[in-house]
């Protein structure tokens, strides 16, 4: 009798994750796939949940706190002015400028870590240990060409939904799995929901990056840039690879190899630019 009612107990729990599971699962399909824009840019459909002002404001506010963690701004203006000068360049001669986006572009002290991102709404941030390895406008053009890409193509917005979907997919996969009678069920279910989440996102970042360098392609050839400077960039990338400490953003980033064939055919193809 005693096992048996184990049995029917442990049968009903089972059946009672599987639910609430399924349930958080469709709950999150719903949301994710319910929201939806499309970008003016690209014509891309894109599963958005904030509007363009959150995505501006949240920029604006991290913006302080992210030039901390890389030694604060550059105290250089020669190098800062230079910096404005060729992004609002890029700016003004590019799809770019239609966006509703608060362009600005930083150089970061840090002579260590060699770097380059945006932040949602038009904050762009490059450090002081990659602007040293350009030679170029054209180069730092590049640079600046392809972050910008990121922010015009929302990218961190679209990963901000995905790693929603991500959460409540992997938050399912806990409660489907977990097995209350077993001491380790749980955490072993954690880990493996945690691996497939971040596969996931790698592989959607990995995306971006090839669509980044698209566009940046793009506004440099709008703006008077030589798109060729895109693939000296991208060569000056991969011999920083070939060093003991590779760049902070090759473990996110396609082969530069990869990227320089990409943007090779894209460069043949500007005549399909947005």
């Amino acid at each position: 009798m005693v096992f048996g009612g184990n049995s029917r107990r442990s049968s009903s729990g089972c059946s009672g994750r599987l639910l609430i599971a399924a349930v958080l699962v469709v709950i999150s399909l719903i949301t994710y796939f319910s929201v939806q824009s499309t970008n003016t840019v690209t014509n891309e459909v894109q599963h958005i949940s904030m509007s363009t002002d959150q995505e501006i404001a949240m920029g604006l506010q991290a913006a302080p706190e992210v030039a901390d963690q890389f030694g604060g701004l550059d105290l250089n203006q020669s190098d800062q002015g230079r910096l404005q000068q060729i992004g609002q360049r890029i700016i003004q001669d590019s799809p770019a400028g239609t966006t509703p986006y608060q362009y600005a572009y930083h150089l970061l002290a840090d002579q260590q870590t060699a770097n380059a991102f945006a932040l949602p709404g038009g904050q762009i941030f490059i450090t002081r240990a990659l602007y040293d390895q350009l030679q170029t406008d054209g180069e730092l053009a590049g640079v600046l060409s392809h972050e910008t890409g990121h922010v015009v193509a929302r990218h961190s917005a679209e990963q901000i939904a995905k790693a929603e979907l991500t959460q409540g997919l992997t938050g399912a996969a806990v409660i489907a799995a977990c097995d209350p009678n077993s001491s380790n069920g749980c955490i072993a279910a954690s880990s493996i929901a945690a691996i497939v989440g971040q596969l996931i996102n790698m592989k959607y970042s990995r995306d971006d990056e090839t669509e980044a360098d698209w566009l940046g392609v793009c506004f440099m050839n709008d703006s008077g840039f030589d798109p060729q400077d895109m693939v000296k960039l991208l060569q000056i990338l991969d011999t920083l690879g070939q060093g003991a400490s590779p760049p902070d953003f090759l473990s996110t980033h396609p082969n530069p190899g990869d990227r320089i064939l990409q943007v090779q055919t894209d460069i043949q193809n500007l005549d399909q630019c947005p």
